[in-house]
């Protein structure tokens, strides 16, 4: 499992026109879903999320969780995570699941997530989206359940 994470100051998804899915600070996450992905990874990608320590404390410095700002998420599917670029010039999805068993997968993440008590919201499971996202910082970071990169 990958993600793309965003520290925001909001974030929406809009699909045909309709906003499904908006949070204010927070922090915007696409996720990827591999094909050998199991509950061990939803749960190190889940808590990690939630325990980054990447919100500026009373000192500025990045000192402070989702948690402990009380911030808010928004997660979008994003299969084109596990795009192989390293040949020719179409990336290959290969390693990505297939669609059926990626969104049982990304379903059970967000279940997992409702532990947390946080607000969560989402993109739309394979629909073409348009994401707009205010990166506060901007501050980005990766993260792979099986630590690749």
């Amino acid at each position: 499992m990958r993600a793309v994470v965003q520290r925001v100051t909001g974030s929406k998804v809009t699909v045909d026109g309709n906003v499904v899915g908006e949070i204010q600070k927070g922090l915007n996450v696409l996720l990827g879903i591999g094909q050998d992905d199991t509950d061990k990874d939803i749960e190190y990608v889940a808590d990690k999320i939630v325990n980054l320590r990447i919100f500026e404390d009373s000192n500025n410095k990045m000192n402070l969780s989702l948690l402990d700002v009380k911030g808010e998420l928004l997660v979008v599917s994003q299969f084109t995570l596990y795009g192989d670029c390293r040949k020719g010039k179409r990336p290959s999805f290969d390693k990505a699941a297939r669609p059926e068993a990626a969104e049982a997968i990304y379903n059970k993440f967000l279940d997992y997530l409702k532990k947390y008590d946080i607000k969560v919201q989402t993109g739309k499971f394979q629909a073409m989206m348009m994401v707009e996202i205010q990166n506060d910082g901007p501050v980005t970071l990766l993260i792979d359940s099986k630590k690749e990169f």
